[in-house]
């Protein structure tokens, strides 16, 4: 994945209110941009960034809006994408706001990747989860976006009002099934001022701890990694003001880092059973991922 120089438009386009959702908290921002804003952004991004990276629209629901508001933040992205100082466009939206002509729309302005929240494929968790789709409008829209040429991504949560392990398993592999070029996880954390922050404060909803997040994750690294799927995130993006909203869940700076040391100590235990009882065993990894398999 390139670097990106994300755009924030928090719950810009959606037109619902899920129980656990505050872009507001996870942006660190209130602020909607215009267009200028928008060219102002992507200029200060490329300062700290490295050659031609992608302009990313994170925190709303884009293809939900407003064709004509669309419109104006891909073409504040135009003469950054016709100079090639940036390599393509990213949006983020939902599996019930994809269609040909919001595809027809992205295609023609730069857009070479598109993000689904699809959360979950269990019917009755999305609708706890007051998401206002369907599993199906899920699978329908990877197929559709896979279909006209973008490259998908997929993000799953794993926690929500319903979940169990054997949901989100089932979600996982469903969502494998439709093959994204890769996915995000995202285990829960409720936000004060949230639907879900008030349902567990009444007593209505367990939520999942960071101990009981870091086994889930490993299994489905494990199950990611043996279908070829990337996981370019597991996690929300830790941040002070984001921690200060945080009251409870699977919230911790180094979630990733801590999913992928329990998936290798996993791995090295079912390799280690395998071996008749000897003295000394060398175990190699890349040296990239030495601090995690050590940790």
């Amino acid at each position: 994945m390139s670097a990106v120089i994300p755009v924030f438009i928090p719950h810009l386009g959606c037109p619902h209110a899920c129980v656990f959702c505050d872009q507001r908290a996870v942006a660190g921002t209130s602020r909607v941009p215009d267009a200028s804003e928008v060219r102002r952004l992507i200029e200060e991004g490329l300062e700290k960034s490295g050659p031609a990276p992608e302009v990313a629209f994170y925190g709303g629901s884009f293809t939900a809006l407003d064709p004509s508001q669309q419109l104006g933040y891909l073409r504040a992205a135009q003469p950054f994408l016709q100079s090639e100082r940036i390599s393509s466009i990213r949006v983020s939206t939902r599996p019930d706001a994809i269609g040909d002509s919001e595809l027809s729309l992205l295609a023609s302005n730069g857009v070479k990747t598109i993000e689904l929240g699809a959360q979950s494929m269990d019917d009755a968790v999305l609708r706890r989860a007051m998401r206002g789709h369907t599993a199906m409008d899920t699978e329908k829209a990877a197929r559709l976006v896979r279909e006209s040429g973008f490259s998908l991504v997929l993000q799953m949560m794993a926690g929500l009002p319903g979940d169990s392990f054997d949901t989100v398993w089932q979600s996982a592999r469903r969502i494998a099934a439709l093959r994204p070029d890769a996915v995000r996880i995202y285990p829960v954390v409720v936000l004060r001022g949230t639907p879900l922050f008030d349902l567990w404060q009444s007593g209505g909803y367990a939520p999942l701890s960071v101990e009981d997040a870091v086994p889930l994750c490993a299994a489905l690294i494990d199950m990611f990694w043996r279908e070829s799927i990337p996981i370019i995130r597991i996690g929300l993006n830790p941040d002070e003001a984001l921690a200060s909203d945080v009251a409870a869940g699977a919230y911790h700076p180094a979630l990733g880092e801590l999913c992928y040391s329990r998936w290798y100590l996993d791995r090295i235990r079912a390799q280690l059973a395998l071996l008749a009882p000897v003295e000394e065993v060398c175990i190699c990894v890349h040296p990239s991922r030495i601090s995690v398999a050590v940790g």
